[in-house]
This record gives structure tokens, sequence and C-alpha cells, in this order.
């Protein structure tokens, strides 16, 4: 992929057939050419192309119209293009499944009617990419850490291990009850930790729901890419402090999909 400013032209356009629609990634910059193995969704995967109108311009590719979209290789294709393509341009990312009629329906229907607002929102992601910190608790770990700090979690193990399973089944969802919310009490403090920490190296933050109940923090921020070795840093120093503690993992770089509407 590469930036090169040009006019729209003929090759921007498929031949319009009634059995194809046209399947819409997201939304760049009109100065973006594809290269030509970039694929997108369908079996085998459909080559992508660019439809220009002003400023901005729509990633698509070809859909059959009976072929129905929602397999796991579809939604895979759909983000690993669309991450592709953040990592050297500004992309708007599009939900997964959003298909029109025609390139001229992308133009008339999409990208005309919304074309200042995309165009704004184009600029204010220039230069800049979102990452996903998921971090969840160990389980011995948070375990220890329930016990240590509630009386009645200890005593509830205690009266469990003292008597027959089919006699404690009470104390045994008190219990569960009792480890959830302590564990959600823990989870939304340390994700504010999380955020106030990277809040000096990073443009944005959007908090995830939690993906598992062990979840300690699940954030998605937007990093400079001139801040990026900084923000990579602070994870580092996140992981150490953290140790066996709290498993952390860092995705990206990705399309801005949680700082984006679409």
């Amino acid at each position: 992929m590469s930036r090169a400013i040009r006019e729209s032209g003929p090759g921007d356009r498929a031949e319009t057939r009634p059995d194809v629609a046209c399947y819409v990634y997201g939304i760049l910059p009109e100065d973006v050419e594809m290269t030509e193995d970039a694929l997108g969704v369908g079996d085998p995967p459909a080559k992508v192309r660019i439809v220009r109108h002003g400023e901005i311009a729509a990633l698509v590719s070809d859909v059959d119209v009976d072929r129905p979209l929602g397999r796991a290789q579809d939604l895979v294709a759909h983000e690993q293009l669309l991450d592709d393509v953040a990592a050297e341009v500004p992309v708007l990312p599009l939900r997964f499944g959003a298909v029109m009629t025609t390139p001229e329906a992308v133009v008339e229907e999409l990208l005309a009617p919304h074309h200042d607002s995309f165009a704004a929102a184009l600029k204010q992601i220039e230069g800049r990419a979102q990452f996903v910190l998921k971090a969840r608790y160990a389980e011995q770990p948070v375990l220890i850490e329930v016990l240590s700090e509630s009386a009645e979690a200890r005593q509830l193990r205690d009266r469990i291990r003292q008597l027959p399973e089919e006699v404690t089944r009470s104390e045994r969802m008190r219990l569960g009850e009792l480890i959830t919310h302590i564990i959600a009490a823990k989870r939304e403090a340390d994700t504010q930790a999380v955020v106030d920490r990277f809040e000096p190296v990073t443009a944005g933050a959007v908090v995830r729901e939690p993906s598992h109940e062990r979840d300690a923090a699940h954030v998605a921020f937007l990093v400079e890419n001139d801040r990026r070795n900084d923000f990579e840093r602070a994870v580092e120093e996140l992981r150490g402090e953290w140790g066996a503690r709290v498993e952390v993992r860092l995705l990206g770089p990705m399309a801005p999909y949680d700082f984006v509407v679409s």
C-alpha cells in the first residue's frame, strides 16, 4: 500500500453485476493506493479496491449477493485487512458486514453525504493507531488476595472444607458471589490505575467491558506513532510491577475501532 495523490478514474469502478454487491471495509484518505495482492472477504478472497470521492475514499471488494457473511474466516479477513491498512495510513473502520449495492451507491449514500465529517475524523487519527491492553488476574494469587481481605470469605471457605458438599450448597453460592464482587472492585480500581498511568503517553482511552471473570483491565488506547516506544515501555514497566499477579497482553497496532463511530 502507498499514498499517491491521483484523480478518480475508471479503475476505481468494477463492472456492475446483479449478482454482486459491494462490501465496504472502511474509509481512508483519497491519496491511497492499494497493492495488487490486497485481499478481503470471500471464498476465494476477493481483490480489494478503492472507491474515491473528494478527499476521501472507501475500501471495498465484490461479494456475491447470495453468499451469507458471518463465517469466522470473513471476520478475520475483515479485521486483518483494516489492521494492515491502519499500520500505514489512517482508516475509519466500518463494522463487519457493511454491504452496499454498487460502487456508485457507496459514493452517493456513504461518501458524499458524510464527506466532511469523515475527512475531519481522518485528520484526527492521522499518525495514530489503536492498541488494546488486556490484563487478567492469575487464579491462585487473586484468590489468596480475596481470602486475605475478606473475613467472610475465609469463614465460608473453612465451613465448606469441613462439611460434605451436599450440605454446603448455599455457602458455595455465597462464596462465589463474594469472590465475584471483590474481583469486580479490584478490576475497577486497577482499570482506573491503568488509564491514569498511560494518560501521559496516549491520545485517548476507552474502557472495554470485561471479556473474562478474572479480567483486571481491558482498555483500548489511541497512541501517536511517535510515542509508541514510550507507550510500549510503560506496558513493560506495568508488566514487571504486576509480576505473577496479573498476565498482561498487548494487541496492536490495529484500526481505531473504539475511537470512531461507524
